[in-house]
């Protein structure tokens, strides 16, 4: 006897992320025997013509990044990727001068932009718009990334797939007394999701649970590249969806118009998890989620980050209520036709310049 069908129009998005796995082995594995002896986890070589599997739209949302915009685009600019790729910057109504850096710098195709702060929910669903690529690598306006990168997702990604990079931080007073520091590899170990030391004795607000002492924690490694993330389990404080950071992640356009981008609701709480939630969505319709370790961006810290972090801890328990609330919606899908419909019309009030 066949068990009846789900339906799964009215399946809470939590229910529907326990019934999908993350063993992405076959996938690495299969890329890995045409790659011409190249690892998964290699940086691809600056000599290395191997066709990409996908094309890309580079989206970066950008709000009062002046202080890093230059850098980040000439690291674009810089990439060794022997094929076309797009750049749109999207500024949120910054008061700085990150519009005339977007504007004069010649890696950049598209610029826009918003008529008022919306937030970077909203800045990266009107690239991804806009974007002509098949997947698009959300980059964030203070994200330094190494000349093989563009290489390195394009001829990885697939459309069933989101490729996570990583980050490492620099202090606002480290990068701009000496620059010359980005001229070193990035760290990958410098990533929370590498090297991860939660407080002992303190509520862990994702999961709720609180550990009794210290841990030197490995999420990445111990999970197996995330794959034991699968099926809704955790490490700690870890699931798969808060793995995925739009600092530095790819995924196919056709899945994130499918379950409707960015939701904005995020912004107008504080800042965060909008990302988490979109990987939740992507997740449960299926993509798998892979981290690439070679692709470690240095995240070049603002001049008031620490203001920043503490606005971002004290607006984290309504993002959190927020994103437990979306948790019990059905799952997103079919929303690609009235994604774009939205991000026309907003497109209508913003400045452009091709």
């Amino acid at each position: 006897m066949t068990e009846p069908a789900i339906d799964t129009t009215t399946v809470p998005l939590r229910e529907e992320l326990l019934r999908h796995g993350n063993n992405h082995r076959s996938s690495t594995h299969a890329w890995e025997a045409v790659a011409d002896g190249i690892g998964w986890h290699q940086p691809t070589p600056s000599d290395c013509w191997l066709a990409p599997s996908r094309t890309i739209s580079v989206v970066i949302p950008a709000h009062q990044v002046g202080y890093s915009l230059p850098t980040v685009l000439d690291a674009l600019e810089s990439q060794h990727h022997h094929y076309e790729f797009e750049v749109i910057v999207v500024d949120d109504a910054s008061t700085d001068d990150t519009a005339q850096v977007a504007i004069r710098h010649r890696v950049v195709d598209r610029f826009v932009r918003l008529p008022q702060r919306m937030g970077a929910a909203t800045a990266r669903n009107i690239g991804t718009a806009l974007a002509q690529g098949q997947t698009v690598l959300y980059l964030d306006g203070d994200m330094v990334i190494p000349p093989h990168v563009i290489t390195d997702i394009a001829t990885r990604a697939t459309e069933t797939s989101v490729l996570l990079g990583f980050r490492h931080h620099v202090r606002y007073e480290v990068h701009s007394q000496d620059p010359a520091i980005l001229a070193r590899i990035p760290n990958l170990g410098a990533d929370h999701r590498v090297v991860w030391r939660p407080p002992a004795n303190t509520l862990l607000p994702y999961s709720g649970i609180t550990l009794p002492e210290p841990l030197d924690g490995r999420p990445l490694d111990d999970t197996h590249d995330f794959i034991d993330l699968g099926y809704g389990q955790r490490y700690y404080d870890w699931d798969l969806p808060s793995t995925v950071s739009t600092a530095l992640a790819a995924a196919p356009r056709a899945a994130v118009l499918d379950v409707g981008g960015f939701a904005q609701g995020f912004g107008s709480l504080g800042r965060g998890m909008e990302d988490t939630y979109l990987g939740a969505c992507l997740v449960a319709a299926g993509l798998l989620v892979i981290p690439l370790r070679q692709a470690v961006g240095f995240h070049l810290d603002p001049p008031d980050a620490a203001e920043q972090w503490q606005h971002k801890l004290a607006s984290r328990p309504l993002i959190l209520a927020r994103y437990r609330e979306l948790l019990e919606l059905p799952v997103p899908r079919g929303r690609a036709q009235d994604f774009i419909a939205a991000m026309t019309d907003l497109l209508t009030y913003c400045e452009e310049r091709p």
